[in-house]
């Protein structure tokens, strides 16, 4: 997915578990199918997995997540990423990497989620948990910024999809983004990118909100994204509700999705069909919500 990403196979990572942590040695290895784009998963045994870096942007959300996920985790009302261990480079592997408690649970598809409303009711009490969180000391969130930070990658995206999207359509949205007032509060939490591949569901409930590297403080309204990136437009009121999102709270966080999917969108389509396709899913909402076809 990216020139600058190397290759990471089960081989390799079970001969870094046995000089790392020989107590594991004996446990299968297997691929995690997995549309992430920065990480490689395996699992280790039934309980374990392992995460490794990809590709250098990546390398610094080892640290970040094994400081802040013991201190968010105890926090929030659904299960997190735990983390078991740290692995050092070796054998030809560059750079730092995790063991984290295997979380059961599948990721819920847009356009097919069981029991939308109880969904949004439940990422609605996550983020609400997210966000009382003490914000002092924590590290500014990438995208806790303004939207206004965002509009020159959003406007390259959409030279780009010129052609195979509605454009003049999607940056009338996108500039009507813009002009919302900017967030006003203090920073808070947010975990920044919650998208159906870092939901994990069971029965139609929420069972775990896993990759935390881009977690930080600022402006919370990105998490509102999960509105249109996962639930139905039936639900989304009710995950409103949940949030306590006010208009310019709940704009910008349209703003946020529409922006993501924007960027993602061509950067991925030849190489991710999941995110891409989520990416036109997001496209599809934000324009339906606003009665273009």
């Amino acid at each position: 997915m990216h020139a600058d990403e190397i290759a990471v196979d089960a081989p390799l990572v079970h001969r870094l578990i046995a000089r790392r942590f020989p107590r594991w040695a004996a446990l299968p290895v297997r691929r995690v199918p997995s549309a992430g784009t920065e990480n490689a998963l395996f699992r280790l045994g039934g309980d374990l997995v392992v995460r490794l870096p990809r590709r250098p942007s990546a390398v610094p959300d080892v640290r970040h997540e094994q400081r802040w996920l013991p201190r968010l985790g105890p926090l929030l009302p659904v299960a997190v990423p735990e983390p078991l261990g740290v692995g050092g480079p070796d054998d030809g592997f560059p750079w730092p990497w995790s063991v984290y408690r295997w979380l059961e649970g599948r990721n819920p598809v847009a356009g097919s989620v069981a029991e939308p409303r109880r969904l949004a009711e439940e990422l609605g009490a996550f983020v609400r948990a997210l966000r009382r969180i003490d914000p002092h000391g924590g590290p500014a969130a990438g995208r806790g910024v303004p939207l206004a930070d965002r509009d020159g990658p959003t406007r390259a995206a959409l030279a780009r999809l010129d052609g195979r999207i509605d454009t003049a359509a999607v940056t009338a949205l996108w500039e009507e983004a813009l002009r919302v007032p900017a967030h006003s509060g203090p920073p808070v939490w947010a975990h920044a990118d919650l998208s159906p591949g870092n939901v994990l569901v069971d029965g139609g409930r929420l069972r775990a909100v896993i990759d935390f590297g881009t977690a930080g403080v600022g402006d919370p309204a990105v998490d509102l994204a999960v509105a249109w990136n996962l639930l139905p437009a039936g639900a989304r009121d009710t995950f409103r509700e949940a949030v306590g999102a006010g208009d310019a709270e709940w704009a910008r966080g349209r703003g946020w999705a529409l922006s993501i999917s924007l960027i993602q969108l061509p950067y991925y389509w030849d190489t991710n069909p999941a995110l891409a396709e989520n990416s036109r899913h997001v496209l599809a909402e934000v324009l339906a919500e606003a009665g273009v076809r």
